[in-house]
């Protein structure tokens, strides 16, 4: 693919957001909510770079993150594990020096506050004071099961303060064709709105809410 229209695109996803873009992907590829941003405002697109690592142990992130290619996102199944972080502020400082677009656990970090201040997208499924091992072995670039979401090594990660979702890395020029199909349509919602239209109205939701006894309960009162 064209270097240039894979960075447009991956912008117009970082823009358009997660829960847009799983809309559009026809509400698959959602990872658990439960791993979500150290920072809210971070945002994320960018190819998978995959990594299986035992729990309480990073020494295969290491490697990661020294082969993962500017932009990627560092995806590590960690096994959920939360006694011991993966990640800490030195790896983060690495990672952005490195320019990799950010870091999701299955697991634990630390050193929020560093993180959160460089700048560097982490989103983690919790904390932990603790540090991890340097000795076991681990894989990259290899499918995983990451919060309960299938990725294959190239897919696409978007993520934001709403969650994470995972494209094909086959079906990206369509999600991205519907996901701002989605968005104009949403405008122009918006817009009808900002005219005093309900979304009621909008959405022609008369019938079912007299279905449900909803709009003549609300007449009767």
């Amino acid at each position: 693919m064209n270097g240039s229209k894979f960075s447009q695109q991956m912008e117009i996803l970082k823009r358009l957001g997660a829960a847009t873009v799983h809309e559009a992907l026809g509400q698959r590829g959602y990872v658990d909510s439960a791993i979500a941003p150290l920072d809210p405002k971070s945002r994320v697109a960018g190819r998978a770079y995959t990594v299986d690592c035992a729990e309480g142990d990073n020494l295969v992130i290491h490697y990661a993150i020294s082969q993962a290619k500017p932009g990627d996102i560092v995806m590590v199944d960690y096994k959920k594990c939360m006694r011991a972080a993966a990640v800490g502020d030195l790896m983060a400082y690495s990672s952005l020096k490195r320019g990799l677009g950010g870091i999701v656990i299955d697991g634990a970090v630390r050193d929020t506050a560093p993180i959160v201040e460089m700048g560097f997208p982490m989103f983690a499924r919790g904390l932990c004071i603790t540090g991890p091992t340097k000795s076991e072995a681990g894989k990259v670039n290899l499918p995983i099961i990451l919060g309960g979401c299938i990725v294959q090594p190239g897919d696409i990660v978007v993520g934001d303060c709403d969650g994470l979702v995972v494209i094909p890395s086959a079906d990206l020029d369509v999600v991205v064709q519907l996901a701002q199909a989605r968005d104009d349509r949403e405008a122009q919602v918006r817009r009808r709105i900002d005219s005093g239209a309900t979304t009621v109205e909008i959405l022609e939701l008369a019938d079912r809410l007299r279905r449900a006894g909803i709009d003549n309960a609300a007449s009767s009162t």
